[in-house]
C-alpha cells in the first residue's frame, strides 16, 4: 500500500510519461525517453537531458515542504516502490497532461509560464545569454524554474520554463504589494432577502456560486505577523490571482544584462525582442469539464457554467468568482457593464412606450393626413431640391415619410428628452453608490491609485539618464526633463488634430457626396416610369441619407482602425511615467478621436443640415458648386435616426462579430499548425499557449466602445428614443461574449487591482451634462414640435381641430418668374408659385421674402424651450445629487465595524505577543498591566 504522503504524485504527468516497469537494479532504456536507473533504496529523482544515461533525483534545495517525503523520510521498501510505480503508469497519458497545472513532483503549482522557439537567426546568441541571465536573476529572487524541452512540446520546437513561488517569496512580495489577507471571519451578516427578492428570483445565481467564500475582517500581510492570520494551508492561502501577480511583479522587474551601457530589465522588453515568445499564467483546468484530483478546484468551469453560457443571458453575473479568477481591474469593467445594463432596462421600457405611442397615434395625425390628402397634399407644388436636374414635385409624394417621421417626431419626444436627462443623473450617482459598495466587499477601501503610480513603468526607467529624489518617498528615482519630452507632446498633439481635421474632410466629402448623389437619384427616379411605386416610399431624399449613412459608417471603421495603432505608437514615444499615464494619456487621444468620428455626422445632420439654405432664387452653395442640403417637409429628425441607427446598429454587430469569430479563428488555426504529432502530449500550458493573448489594453477598448454606446443612448436619444433598447439588447450579448472570450478563447490574464473606472468616469459625467444641452437643441431645432405648438397656441383658427392647416402655414410662397435662369429648367411652365419650408413674407409683399413675424415668434420660442427645459433637467440633476450619498449609510457603518474589528484584532495580538517575550502568566501580566495604567491615568490626573 503506498502512504498517503506519495499521493499526490499519483497524478504526476512527468513520472508517468518517462517511466516503464522497473525492476530494482535493472537498467531500461527508450528510444523516446531519457535512459532510466531503477535504485533499490529511497529514489531520488532529477530531470536529465535527452540521450543521456544519470540518475533522476529531486534536488533537497526544492522549499516545497512535500518534497521531504522524497528525500528525508525513512527508506521504503522496493517492492513496495515499484508498486507505487506500476500504479502511476495505470493512469493514461492524455488524461494527466491535461489537467497538470503542476510541476513533475506533482506538488509545485505552477504560477507562471514562459515559452520561447529556438531560432537560427544572427541574434539567436544573444537571445539565449539574456534568456540564461534573466532565469539566474529569477532564481535569485527565490523563484523556482523548471523547463520543458521542445521534443515533448506539441510543435517540437517550443520551450516552456514553468515558475513556481514557494512560500517564502509569496509572504515577502505580499507585504511590499500590501496584499490584504484574511484575519479573522466577518461577524457582519449578508443583505437580507427583501420582497422583490422573490420576484427577481428566477435571475439569481446559486449562493454558493455568488458567494463562493465567506467574508472575512483582513489586514495587510506581513510576514512577521503570520500567526495573527488565518493559513490552513500555506499552499492555498495565497490564491492564484495573487501569486500570478506576484511573480509578474517580479517578472517586470527582473534584470537581464546590460546594453548600451544602459540597465535592461522586464519581461516586457524580453518579449518585445522575441527573446521569449510568450509569458502568461496557467487557467487551472479545462473549461468544459471539472478539474480530477490532486488538482484544485477550478474556478474556470465554474465562470464558464455560470457566467459564460449565452443560455444563462437572463442570470446575474458571479462578480466575486471573477475577482478572484481575474483580479479587481477585470471584475469592475463586467461589474459596470451588468450595471449599465440594469439601468438601460428602465430606459429602453420608456422609450419602447414613446415608440408605440407614436406608432398607434401616426395614423391620426393631422400633419400627416394634410400631406396624404390628394386635395391638400397633392395640390402643393414645392420648389425643385436641386439645380436644373430637378424638376417641381408634390407634396404628397411624402406620404409615407412623414409618417415614419411622426413615430420620432411626436409629443413623446419633449418627455423623454426630459426622462433621459434625469436618467442619466440617476444612472451616475447610484453607480457612484455601486463602487462604494464594491470598496467595502473587496477591501479596496485603503487602495489609492497613487500605489501604483509610484510604480514606474519599465521603459520609462529604462529611458531615463537623469535622477531626481522622490519628495515622498525620499528616494531617488528615475527622472526626464520636460524639454525632453515636449517635441512628443508637440508631435502627439500635432497628430491627433491631423486626425480630427482628417475625420472632419471625410464627412464633408461625404456630405458632397450625397449633394451630387441626389441630383442623379431624383433625375433617375423621375424618368424611369417603372419606379414609380419605389418612389412612394423610397424619395430621393431617403435614398441618399441610406447611402450616405453607410458610406459614413465603412469610412469611420476604416479610419477608427488606422488610429488606434498610430494613437499606440505616438503615446508610447511620449515615454509615461506610470502605467496609468500610459493609459491616461492614451484615453485622451481616443476619445477625443472617436468622439469626432462617430458623433460629427450626427452633429452635422442635427444642427446644421438645412439650417443656412437660404431660399428659392437665393440659395447657398458650397464651394460654390453644390447646393446646400434641405431637409425633408417634415424636418430633418427622421434623417438623424436614419444616420443614428446605422451607425450604432453598424457598429454594434460589426464590433461583437469581430470580437466572437477574430479569437476564435485565430486559436482554431494555431492548433491547426500545432498538431504536428498527436501522439505527443498536450499539456496544460500548451493548450493556454495556442489561445489569444489578452492585450493589456484590450481592456480599454472595450470600456471604450462602452462609453461611445452610451453617447448614442444620450446625446442623441430624444430623436431615437429605440436606442436604449438596442444598447440593452447589445450588452445582454456583449456580457455573455465577453465571458465567452475570457474563459474559452484567450489566456488567463494577470490579475491587478483598480478600485473605480478611472477616467472613464470623469468622461462619462462631461457627456451626461453635454447631453441635456444636445437633446434640448435637437427637440427645439431639429424636430418640428415647437413650430407646431407656436401654430397651436398663437395662429391656428380652428378651434376644433387647432393643428388643421398647419402645413399649408409652415410652406412659404415664391414666384417662378423670380428664378434665375441658370437654376430650373428652361420649359414651360403651367405654374406659377412653387412652395418652400420657411417662415417668409409671400412675394407680393413689401417684404417679399424677408423672414416674417412668425418666424421669429417660432425662434424665440424654441430659445425660450432650451433655457426652461436645461434649467429644469439641472435643477433636478444637483437635487438628485445632493438627496443620494456617494456611500450608502450601511456601507459607513460597515467600514466603521470592519476597521474597529481589525484595530481590536491587532491590538490583542501584539498584546498576546509582548505577554510571551516577557514570559509572564496572564495573571501577572493582567497585574503588570493595570499597575502601569493607574500610573499612567494619575499621571494625566496630576497634570
Amino acid at each position: 500500500m503506498v502512504p498517503d504522503a506519495w499521493e499526490p504524485w499519483r497524478n504526476s504527468a512527468g513520472l508517468a510519461s518517462a517511466l516503464r516497469e522497473c525492476e530494482p537494479g535493472k537498467e531500461m532504456v527508450s528510444p523516446k525517453k531519457p535512459r532510466l536507473q531503477c535504485l533499490n533504496s529511497c529514489p531520488t529523482w532529477k530531470r536529465c537531458s535527452r540521450d543521456t544515461s544519470c540518475t533522476f533525483h529531486l534536488n533537497e534545495s526544492q522549499s516545497s515542504r512535500e518534497s521531504r517525503y522524497l528525500t528525508g523520510e525513512a527508506t521504503m521498501p522496493a517492492k513496495r516502490y515499484n508498486l507505487f510505480l506500476r500504479r502511476r503508469l495505470m493512469f493514461q497519458k492524455s488524461q494527466q497532461s491535461k489537467d497538470s497545472i503542476f510541476f513533475r513532483d506533482g506538488i509545485r503549482q505552477i504560477d507562471f509560464v514562459l515559452s520561447y522557439v529556438d531560432d537560427m537567426k544572427k541574434d539567436a546568441e544573444i537571445k539565449a545569454e539574456r534568456r540564461k541571465e534573466f532565469e539566474e536573476n529569477l532564481r535569485k529572487t527565490g523563484l523556482e524554474l523548471e523547463t520543458e524541452d521542445k521534443m515533448d512540446s506539441e510543435d517540437g520546437r517550443t520551450y516552456f520554463v514553468k515558475i513556481h513561488a514557494p512560500w517564502e517569496v509569496l509572504v515577502t512580495y505580499a507585504e511590499v504589494l500590501g496584499i490584504k489577507m484574511p484575519i479573522k471571519e466577518s461577524d457582519i451578516p449578508r443583505p437580507e432577502h427583501t420582497p422583490l427578492s422573490y420576484i427577481v428570483g428566477p435571475v439569481k445565481l446559486p449562493a454558493n456560486v455568488k458567494y463562493p467564500h465567506p467574508e472575512y475582517f483582513t489586514a495587510q500581510f506581513t510576514r512577521h505577523r503570520q500567526e495573527l492570520f488565518l493559513i490552513d494551508d500555506p499552499s492555498s492561502f495565497f490564491p492564484s490571482s495573487s501569486r500570478n501577480r506576484i511573480v509578474y511583479y517580479i517578472l517586470s522587474r527582473c534584470p537581464f544584462g546590460m546594453e548600451d551601457g544602459k540597465k535592461k530589465f522586464g519581461i516586457e522588453r524580453l518579449l518585445n525582442s522575441k527573446t521569449y515568445s510568450s509569458a502568461y499564467p496557467l487557467h487551472d483546468g479545462q473549461y468544459w469539464k471539472p478539474s480530477e484530483p490532486p488538482n484544485l478546484f477550478s474556478e474556470r468551469y465554474m465562470l464558464y457554467r455560470n457566467w459564460a453560457r449565452f443560455s444563462y443571458f437572463y442570470k446575474e453575473q458571479p462578480l466575486d468568482l471573477i475577482r478572484n479568477y481575474f483580479g479587481e481591474k477585470i471584475a469592475i469593467y463586467f461589474v459596470f457593464l451588468g450595471y449599465y445594463t440594469e439601468m438601460l432596462l428602465f430606459a429602453a421600457v420608456v422609450g419602447l412606450a414613446c415608440f408605440i405611442y407614436g406608432l398607434l397615434s401616426m395614423e391620426h395625425n393631422t400633419n400627416s393626413l394634410e400631406i396624404c390628402d390628394p386635395n391638400i397634399g397633392g395640390q402643393i407644388i414645392m420648389c425643385p431640391l436641386c439645380d436644373l436636374v430637378c424638376d417641381y414635385w408634390r407634396l404628397n409624394s411624402t406620404c409615407l415619410a412623414s409618417k415614419f417621421s411622426h413615430l420620432f417626431d411626436n409629443e413623446s419626444t419633449v418627455f423623454f428628452a426630459i426622462f433621459m436627462g434625469i436618467w442619466v443623473t440617476l444612472f451616475l450617482e447610484l453607480w457612484k453608490q455601486r463602487q462604494a459598495r464594491l470598496e467595502y466587499e473587496w477591501d479596496l477601501v485603503d487602495f489609492e491609485e497613487e500605489q501604483q503610480q509610484l510604480q514606474l513603468r519599465p521603459e520609462f526607467e529604462a529611458m531615463c539618464k537623469h535622477r531626481k529624489m522622490n519628495a515622498v518617498t525620499k528616494e531617488m528615482e528615475p527622472y526626464m526633463p520636460l524639454c525632453s519630452r515636449i517635441p512628443w507632446y508637440l508631435c502627439s498633439g500635432a497628430t491627433v488634430v491631423l486626425w480630427m481635421s482628417l475625420v472632419i474632410t471625410s464627412m464633408v466629402a461625404v456630405i458632397v457626396y450625397r449633394l451630387s448623389v441626389f441630383a442623379t437619384f431624383a433625375s433617375f427616379m423621375e424618368k424611369d416610369a417603372s419606379l414609380k411605386q419605389v418612389k412612394s416610399f423610397l424619395t430621393p431624399q431617403i435614398a441618399t441619407s441610406l447611402t450616405g449613412s453607410c458610406l459614413n459608417f465603412m469610412v469611420i471603421l476604416i479610419l477608427n482602425f488606422f488610429y488606434e495603432k498610430i494613437s499606440a505608437w505616438i503615446t508610447k514615444m511620449e515615454i509615461p511615467r506610470t502605467y496609468q499615464e500610459y493609459e491616461s494619456s492614451l484615453t485622451l487621444k481616443m476619445f477625443l478621436f472617436q468622439f469626432v468620428n462617430y458623433y460629427s455626422s450626427c452633429f452635422y445632420v442635427a444642427f446644421f443640415k438645412g439650417k443656412l439654405v437660404g431660399y428659392p432664387g437665393k440659395y447657398t452653395y458650397m464651394f460654390n458648386v453644390w447646393r446646400s442640403e434641405e431637409c425633408d417637409p417634415g424636418g430633418c429628425l427622421i434623417e438623424l435616426t436614419t444616420q443614428l441607427t446605422i451607425i450604432m446598429i453598424g457598429k454594434q454587430v460589426f464590433g461583437n462579430i469581430k470580437e466572437a469569430v477574430y479569437p476564435l479563428a485565430l486559436n482554431w488555426w494555431r492548433r491547426r499548425k500545432a498538431r504536428t504529432n498527436s501522439e505527443k502530449l498536450y499539456s496544460r500550458w500548451e493548450q493556454d499557449h495556442d489561445l489569444e493573448c489578452f492585450e493589456p489594453l484590450r481592456l480599454f477598448y472595450e470600456y471604450l466602445e462602452t462609453v461611445t454606446q452610451f453617447g448614442f443612448v444620450t446625446l442623441f436619444v430624444a430623436s431615437f428614443p429605440l436606442a436604449p433598447l438596442l444598447a440593452l439588447i447589445n450588452n445582454i450579448i456583449e456580457i455573455r461574449v465577453d465571458a465567452w472570450k475570457l474563459t474559452t478563447q484567450y489566456r488567463r490574464t494577470v490579475a491587478s487591482k483598480a478600485h473605480s473606472i478611472g477616467v472613464w468616469q470623469d468622461i462619462l459625467y462631461g457627456m451626461a451634462v453635454l447631453s441635456v444641452a444636445t437633446n434640448a437643441f435637437i427637440v427645439a431645432f431639429t424636430s418640428d414640435i415647437i413650430p407646431r405648438l407656436v401654430y397651436y397656441y398663437a395662429y391656428s383658427t380652428d378651434a376644433m381641430n387647432p393643428m388643421k392647416g398647419y402645413v399649408n402655414n409652415s410652406l412659404s410662397v415664391f414666384l417662378i418668374a423670380d428664378f434665375p435662369n441658370s437654376t430650373v429648367r428652361s420649359e414651360s411652365r403651367d405654374i406659377t408659385t412653387c412652395r418652400y419650408r420657411d417662415y417668409r413674407y409671400p412675394p407680393d409683399h413689401e417684404k417679399k421674402y424677408f423672414h416674417n413675424m412668425q418666424f421669429w415668434h417660432v425662434l424665440a420660442a424654441k430659445m425660450t424651450f432650451i433655457i426652461v427645459i436645461e434649467h429644469i433637467v439641472f435643477l433636478v440633476k444637483f437635487l438628485l445629487a445632493w438627496m443620494i450619498p456617494d456611500v450608502p449609510k450601511d456601507v459607513v457603518d460597515r467600514i466603521k465595524r470592519e476597521k474597529l474589528m481589525t484595530v481590536k484584532i491587532l491590538h490583542d495580538f501584539e498584546l498576546n505577543k509582548l505577554k510571551d517575550d516577557l514570559g509572564l502568566n496572564s495573571k501577572e501580566f493582567s497585574k503588570h498591566f493595570m499597575i502601569e495604567e493607574s500610573k499612567a491615568r494619575l499621571a494625566g490626573s496630576t497634570t
